[in-house]
């Protein structure tokens, strides 16, 4: 059935036409039609190369408008880091407890923080935590003392954006749900972010392909000179 569904809206437009960013997050809207609020995803090539430590980009950006998401924390913290996670609206909060739990595979959440006196603890976790992209990590204010601060930003609409080996960045931007101008706000706080994040080794065009779709929607390519 969501073959067919995913055939059908294919058939509704040219995969292959470039769009402006606006028109394109119309038409990925109006092709999101399973029965559930499908999440609108941005994915990014960006003119950079990924062998070389200097152009492997990871970070966080806030989307004004939110996620659309109920997002999952789990925080390694004790003591009075541990009370204010909770106090903050952590989902699992735990030292040694919780990496127990994790190394008997329990990864149902969707952001780790931890404060940096737990690093030792977490960093035994990496096989499980790496892979799925939860290792907490400076760069992206994952690791903090201020780990109530950090819940509450997760919670309230930043996201983690990183390249993969081919340079590519997939982030969600909001649910089909939303109106056009919040992920177009949404994508405008990534695009701005990804510019300034841009390494100066970086040459020729940076965002080489752009293209926006809904979870069980075809991709719809937007003009990488037309993201405004």
């Amino acid at each position: 059935m969501a073959n067919k569904r995913y055939t059908d809206a294919a058939k509704r437009f040219d995969g292959e036409q470039l769009h402006s960013a606006a028109e394109a997050v119309e038409l990925a809207k109006g092709l999101a039609t399973a029965k559930f609020d499908e999440s609108i995803d941005l994915s990014l090539n960006l003119g950079v190369d990924p062998r070389k430590a200097e152009e492997q980009l990871r970070g966080t950006v806030a989307l004004p408008s939110g996620t659309g998401k109920d997002v999952k924390v789990a925080v390694f913290a004790q003591g009075e880091a541990a009370t204010k996670a909770t106090e903050a609206g952590a989902d699992l909060v735990g030292a040694d407890d919780l990496a127990a739990q994790i190394e008997g595979g329990m990864t149902d959440f969707d952001v780790a923080i931890a404060t940096p006196d737990m690093m030792p603890l977490v960093g035994k976790l990496g096989r499980v935590l790496g892979p799925r992209g939860l290792m907490p990590n400076p760069k992206t204010g994952t690791v903090t003392p201020d780990v109530a601060k950090a819940v509450g930003e997760f919670k309230g609409g930043k996201v983690e954006y990183r390249t993969d080996k081919y340079g590519n960045v997939h982030v969600p931007i909001g649910k089909a749900s939303f109106s056009s101008e919040d992920l177009m706000a949404n994508m405008a706080a990534l695009i701005d972010e990804l510019d300034r994040a841009k390494p100066a080794s970086s040459k020729g065009r940076f965002f080489k392909k752009v293209t926006v779709s809904s979870t069980m929607g075809p991709g719809v390519k937007i003009d990488p000179g037309r993201l405004n």
